[in-house]
């Protein structure tokens, strides 16, 4: 099995290091704008040679988009226009946007939409490790738009990591991430920026900074040009959970304003029950 990966970062790398060494894939093709991704993706081994996407496609039997969402709109329909047998899939944040731009197409069926639900705040092919996919989820979109054997054979690379698979259709993909995905670096980029607005001594922050700190703008760490696209083409549904994260800001502020510590106390075990649903 030969697998090109478009875009050798975190994800892609992570998985090329993965499907390496589950032996799902026995040849890696790397393909990316910067020449200096490539020369280091080949130094740590994530592919085992480089190409242009024409070539690559030729050679491959699966093409993995692995770039920002919005280069996948450009890639996604010259890729089609141009495949065989091959299939292509994507690895993106967003899908709703991607789909429709896609939906007519004569040969959609040999494109499967994944969104591999794990990540770190870092970027680039020195960010790729191993194991970052074992026992998560990833999200297969619109299903019954794909020809079965394409189908077939995404959903058996994802097994053998192995990650768990749910399907969702991609409006709805979208709206779920916005709630537990882009609600979370959004608030990780505010809150940064409000440390670093109030807080003008670096080193106090770093002499001060707790654990609790650290995990909370974790993600604030996150590259702009992957991110910007992703809130640019989920912006209503980025828009509509933002305006309820403000909505319970000014709760906990408002309280605050009273001095209403006990309703202040109520609305913090209320929150508490997310540790039903996440342990």
């Amino acid at each position: 099995m030969t697998i090109s990966i478009v875009g050798i970062g975190l994800i892609g790398g992570s998985l090329a290091i993965t499907l390496k060494e589950n032996g799902f894939a026995h040849r890696i093709i790397g393909v990316d704008t910067s020449q200096e991704n490539l020369e280091k993706a080949i130094r740590r081994r994530l592919i085992d040679e480089s190409m242009r996407l024409e070539a690559a496609l030729e050679a491959s039997d699966i093409v993995m988009l692995s770039t920002p969402v919005d280069a996948m709109k450009e890639l996604l329909p010259w890729l089609l226009d141009r495949v065989d047998q091959q299939i292509i899939m994507d690895v993106g944040s967003t899908k709703e946007q991607l789909l429709k731009l896609v939906a007519r197409h004569p040969k959609r069926g040999r494109f499967v939409a994944t969104h591999p639900m794990a990540g770190t705040e870092y970027s680039g092919p020195e960010a790729a490790i191993p194991n970052l996919f074992d026992d998560k989820c990833t999200v297969l979109v619109d299903t019954e738009m794909c020809d079965t054997d394409a189908l077939e054979k995404i959903e058996n690379l994802y097994r053998s990591i192995p990650m768990r698979i749910v399907t969702l259709d991609s409006k709805s993909h979208d709206i779920h991430t916005a709630y537990v995905s882009h609600i979370s670096h959004i608030s990780s980029f505010a809150l940064a920026l409000t440390v670093l607005a109030k807080e003008k001594d670096e080193d106090r922050i770093f002499e001060l900074a707790s654990g609790g700190f650290s995990s909370t703008v974790r993600l604030a760490k996150s590259s702009p040009d992957m991110w910007a696209p992703i809130f640019r083409q989920n912006r209503d549904n980025v828009l509509d959970v933002l305006d309820e994260h403000i909505n319970q800001l000014a709760r906990f502020r408002s309280l605050l304003i009273k001095k209403d510590f006990e309703q202040f106390y109520e609305l913090m075990k209320e929150a508490n029950q997310i540790k039903k649903i996440i342990k």
